[in-house]
């Protein structure tokens, strides 16, 4: 059952406690019981054990724990003493460095607890007392004085050395100094700084999602070394919010942060994150309901359902064929890390989840990992799990006759996730994957000099995945190396140069000026707003599902930034830039998807070209690419992938198709990527409008695999209307039409009527199937007419009242607190 966050708040005890957490002990024996097991099932799941670690198939993950715990030995004998720890890591004032070298003690300490590791590390007292030794010492030269301390990221100080420290300790708890642990506890807790009292803090906008998940499982290890049972249950009560369902028009602690009742997540407040945050969560839950079984301090199987709902709603719409997609990554986009190796977390932490879980629950998880091992086009590794006993597990499940490979999508499946303004569409030959923004969903993340060129990537970008690809080849971090950053699939964008942030503020990796009252600091609130994750200055973002098919619609809109600087409120050296203008929608039906785009063009005395990029493709250098047109078509075939994509111009100018050959260095998006050239062929199809043009509409299908006689002789879905107050398709075969409304008042369209801004979907296919959604979030009502014959309500949403009216049927749509949501109603 879902638990929200008002439920779980609203279940507190006098004593602070969650029902998840029971309320006591019987005695002392008990609650030393319970520590030893969660530090056992701790050091087992970062070590493994005996029967673990003697498969064949965890030995891989040994030889990687030695080599790394060997390597990083023989950069602390060739260290000089001076300044460093490990040899090339100089400290202080690197914070990076530091908790660099934190996270090499704990790579050696971890070799000396795995099994199976060669017995001059593993079990080595000499090494474990050496690594102690250097924990001291790191200590009193570069931690402990918190007068010195706290320089750089804060997540450094208040997370990442936290986990490794915690872990380590851990490890070593037998032969590590209680002093030594109680001097480590009593540092981390006074680097919890943006916390309250050395604890966490619910009201901090720093303690949530993801982090406080880290922050409460760094601090129920420390509770272990200590025997600190308030401190362990403290951290549990703290993450379980985690669990809640995030409801918008009742924030509680003013969080954001979460998983939202649509399968959203979202992060840094506005960012839509499951890719990235999303799936550390993921992972860090799912090792804490592991490390806490049997130990009595959590009914951990009560929260199975919940993480369960994360992965069929929230993740598994999101995976392609074993690809995490780049709509829900923020600033992670711009990393070298695939989007395969982001699923291998996932597939870890359900893994995981399938063991404490049972029957049909256990079942479908176990599935659905075979499912993406099935359908993978990169072989997952599982030498990247955290744990040697998850390998095992995943190894167990591969192998195991009684369960079938099984997705968690149906295999047409159309979901709205308009709490964080995405939407996904998904047939048996591919993923169509739309990234949008609003006053609410940021248009971007861009952060500590990780995805440079990112100002339109979510002005309506679209990642089109075709099936049977291997993914690498197609998008990932190369195809924002290739692809211009103005000319990504699907964005309206002026012709300009813009600047990154570190061009624009002297190589600085952020705008520095706390002297200004907005107090422009690295981690400051007006960082966040006006920088790392502005949103944009419009609310219409979303749209409505009809079983398996949508409609999205989606108003352009200049950012946060812009429309402060032109106000005033921004300094004069703080960089902005002015947006396009469009109105567009998306109908996502099945072999095609219908693009409309009206009111394209500059803003109002902007004076710039404007481009608006249909669709754009990479390919590797040496790949079979050709690019055949007719009067209204395009068609791009990668012969050597066996993948093409049709385009059919519905309406509105031609547009251009281009075929470019583009070498540039994946440090172009990222400070920290290697100086790696990359060379792609880049299609693009797009309409170019010169500086001073009137505004323009087009309409346009796109055609996933589609062969050259499909293209020329495409009848499908027939444009009804585009404007910027009315986009409408028709589509006879399926018997559906769709709208989406923009502006107030009464619009109409062939047999519907719609009162206000608004999507709707009206099916007549036998009875006459309805849904709308308000993409505005803002709406009480939504009213729309059918005209004709009187129908009732046979079925559907209470939200959705029927009534016959002259001519027709009424249908008044309770829209008020849905976030979007998608009505539907079956009337016969």
């Amino acid at each position: 059952m879902e638990i929200t966050r008002r439920r779980l708040l609203a279940a507190l005890s006098a004593a602070g406690v969650l029902a998840a957490v029971p309320t006591g002990w019987a005695g002392a024996a008990e609650v030393a019981d319970g520590v030893a097991r969660l530090a056992a099932n701790t050091v087992a799941m970062l070590a493994g054990d005996e029967e673990s670690n003697a498969r064949p198939e965890v030995a891989a993950k040994l030889a990687a724990i030695e080599r790394t715990a060997r390597t990083n030995l023989a950069a602390l004998d060739a260290a000089t003493g001076d300044g460093e720890l490990f040899a090339g890591v100089p400290l202080g004032t690197s914070d990076p460095n530091l908790n660099t070298s934190y996270q090499r003690l704990y790579d050696i300490a971890l070799a000396t607890r795995t099994p199976g590791i060669s017995p001059d590390l593993y079990g080595s007292s000499a090494t474990q007392d050496r690594v102690l030794d250097k924990l001291a010492w790191l200590h009193d030269h570069y931690y402990g004085d918190q007068s010195a301390g706290y320089y750089g990221n804060w997540f450094t100080w208040e997370i990442g050395i936290s986990q490794h420290v915690g872990r380590t300790l851990i490890l070593l708890a037998d032969r590590a100094p209680a002093d030594l642990i109680r001097t480590y506890i009593a540092s981390m807790d006074a680097y919890l700084r943006n916390g309250k009292d050395g604890d966490v803090d619910l009201d901090s906008r720093f303690h949530t999602g993801a982090n406080l998940a880290d922050i409460t499982t760094n601090r129920i290890l420390q509770g272990a070394l200590t025997a600190d049972e308030a401190r362990i249950r403290k951290a549990l009560t703290d993450q379980l919010t985690v669990f809640a369902t995030i409801d918008p028009y009742h924030l509680d602690h003013g969080v954001t942060d979460g998983h939202y009742a649509d399968g959203s997540f979202i992060q840094h407040s506005s960012v839509a994150y499951t890719g990235s945050y999303g799936k550390g969560l993921l992972s860090r839950v799912v090792q804490t309901l592991k490390i806490l079984d049997g130990t009595g301090f959590a009914h951990g199987g009560e929260l199975v359902p919940t993480v369960h709902g994360w992965v069929r709603d929230g993740f598994a719409p999101l995976i392609f064929e074993g690809w995490m997609m780049e709509a829900v990554k923020g600033r992670a986009v711009s990393r070298t890390g695939t989007g395969y190796a982001d699923a291998a977390t996932v597939v870890e932490a359900v893994v995981d989840l399938s063991s404490l879980a049972t029957g049909d629950t256990a079942t479908a998880l176990k599935s659905y990992v075979k499912h993406i091992r099935s359908t993978s086009r990169a072989a997952l590794d599982p030498t990247a799990f955290v744990s040697p006993l998850s390998i095992v597990r995943y190894t167990d499940v591969l192998a195991d006759p009684s369960v079938p490979a099984a997705d968690l999508n149906p295999p047409a499946r159309s979901v709205a996730f308009n709490a964080m303004d995405r939407t996904v569409h998904r047939r048996p030959g591919y993923a169509f994957a739309l990234a949008r923004s609003s006053r609410r969903i940021s248009k971007y993340e861009y952060m500590s000099g990780e995805n440079l060129l990112p100002w339109f990537q979510g002005d309506g970008a679209h990642h089109l995945y075709l099936s049977g690809q291997d993914q690498t080849q197609a998008f990932g971090v190369d195809y924002f190396t290739t692809v211009s950053p103005y000319g990504l699939a699907g964005v309206t964008a002026p012709v300009e140069q813009r600047r990154t942030v570190p061009e624009s503020y002297d190589g600085k990796l952020f705008y520095d000026n706390p002297d200004h009252p907005l107090d422009f600091t690295a981690s400051s609130e007006s960082q966040n707003t006006y920088v790392y994750f502005p949103t944009a200055t419009q609310a219409y973002s979303g749209g409505a599902v009809l079983g398996a098919y949508g409609a999205v619609g989606w108003v352009l809109s200049d950012d946060v930034p812009w429309r402060d600087k032109r106000a005033g409120v921004l300094p004069e050296d703080f960089v902005a830039y002015r947006s396009a203008r469009a109105t567009k929608s998306w109908f996502l039906l099945d072999d095609e998807v219908v693009v409309l785009a009206a009111g394209v063009g500059d803003a109002p005395g902007g004076g710039r070209a404007v481009t608006t990029t249909l669709d754009a493709r990479i390919a590797a250098a040496d790949d079979r690419v050709a690019v055949t047109e007719g009067r209204t078509w395009v068609r791009w075939e990668n012969a050597t992938r066996a993948a093409s994509v049709g385009y059919v111009l519905l309406d509105g100018p031609r547009p251009k198709a281009r075929l470019d050959t583009v070498t540039r260095s994946r440090r172009v998006v990222r400070t920290s990527n290697p100086d790696t050239a990359v060379t792609k062929q880049v299609f693009s199809l797009a309409v170019e409008q010169p500086a001073g043009s009137p505004a323009a509409s087009f309409a346009y299908a796109l055609l996933p695999n589609a062969t050259e006689p499909a293209v020329r002789g495409h009848r499908g879905a027939r444009v009804l209307a585009n404007s910027p107050r009315l986009q409408a398709v028709h589509h006879s075969g399926l018997g559906l039409t769709a709208a989406n409304t923009f502006t107030s008042g009464r619009h109409h369209t062939a047999g519907l009527s719609v009162e206000g801004p608004a999507s709707v979907l009206v099916r007549r296919h036998g009875d006459v199937t309805v849904a709308v959604s308000d993409p505005t979030t803002e709406r009480d009502t939504v009213t729309l007419v059918l005209p004709g014959r009187a129908l009732r309500k046979i079925s559907g949403d209470d939200a959705v009242r029927v009534t016959r009216v002259p001519g027709g049927t009424r249908l008044d749509v309770h829209t008020r607190h849905a976030y979007g949501r998608s009505l539907t109603a079956t009337l016969r």
